[in-house]
């Protein structure tokens, strides 16, 4: 379920930026959130906050035209340390061009960060 989320609330951000809007709205959960606190960190959205309340509760979010593409993997893949670089070069397009983000024991993080704690984790998403 909450891969789901993850995925559509990422195509619509993709989505909205291809189509040159300056924001969007997608569902509030805490993968969600952490996600886009990763993105918001390497400079991929501006701002976001959330709206609404219950099932109505949204992130609205500021689009600042920098990403390219972005998406969810699915299924899950565990990757230690060594094995970030290979997937760099297989989900991203260029060496230090985008980003993984991966759920780590320490909390959600970007690819480089987890390499420099020196902890693995699960590869949830892709961002350039």
């Amino acid at each position: 379920m909450g891969q789901d989320l993850l995925n559509e609330a990422l195509t619509v951000i993709r989505n909205a930026g291809s189509a040159g809007k300056s924001e969007c709205s997608v569902p509030v959960s805490e993968l969600i959130k952490d996600v886009l606190l990763v993105m918001q960190k390497n400079g991929y959205i501006g701002n976001f906050e959330s709206t609404g309340s219950g099932k109505s509760a949204k992130f609205r979010i500021e689009l600042i035209m920098k990403l390219n593409d972005c998406g969810a993997i699915s299924p899950r893949f565990s990757i230690g340390v060594k094995e970030m670089e290979k997937h760099e070069i297989i989900r991203l397009p260029a060496k230090d061009f985008g980003i993984l983000i991966l759920s780590t024991s320490k909390g959600v993080m970007d690819h480089k960060e987890a390499r420099s704690k020196k902890i693995g984790g699960k590869l949830i998403s892709f961002v350039y």
